[in-house]
């Protein structure tokens, strides 16, 4: 059975991390449907939220590997958790004097934002679930779509403290072995 999973792992923010996260993938023929890096609130931190397609057992493998990486803290599979996950697009639509109201309406009715207007088009920034940004970029292409941008998913546990944080001192960083 097939179904996306999403893997967070928090990371050393160091040059080269994500390059050897994406091999390790590559090497194991998963094919990454989104990739999302950012900082933490711990500093020379970044969270990696990986989302792939694949049987679970594939998975479980994989993370192992992934956790095993000199530059991993630590690796979660969030797949059957209960968590909040969220995308954001910038999605560019030609827009006209006639059009652009209808178009305001749409992105009002989605809680979503208009973040440039220019004369022949609008800047719409969209958050929220892949469907809710699937379903306006759906609605919005009938205007017209000059350019797409979507982050990939964020994903997070609900409540408490959740699988990933990790209290890990230097000393214990520094015990990893190096490849």
């Amino acid at each position: 059975m097939n179904s996306k999973h999403v893997l967070v792992a928090l990371v050393q923010d160091e040059p080269g991390v994500l390059n050897r996260v994406a091999s390790l993938f590559r090497r194991r023929g998963f094919n990454i449907d989104s990739i999302a890096v950012g900082h933490t609130e711990t500093p020379r931190t970044s969270r990696v939220t990986v989302v792939v397609d694949s049987g679970t057992g594939d998975v479980e493998q994989v993370r192992k590997q992934f956790e095993k990486l000199v530059d991993v803290t630590k690796v979660s599979d969030l797949t059957e958790e209960s968590i909040v996950a969220r995308e954001l697009a910038l999605i560019k639509v030609k827009a006209t004097a006639f059009t652009r109201s209808e178009i305001m309406q749409i992105v009002d009715i989605f809680r979503a934002n208009i973040v440039d207007v220019a004369a022949d088009s609008v800047i719409v920034e969209v958050t929220g679930d892949e469907d809710k940004v699937e379903s306006l970029y759906q609605l919005l292409r009938g205007f017209g779509v000059k350019e797409l941008a979507r982050t990939g998913r964020l994903a997070m546990t609900r409540g408490g403290l959740g699988p990933l944080p990790v209290e890990e001192t230097e000393a214990q960083r520094l015990k990893k072995p190096r490849p």
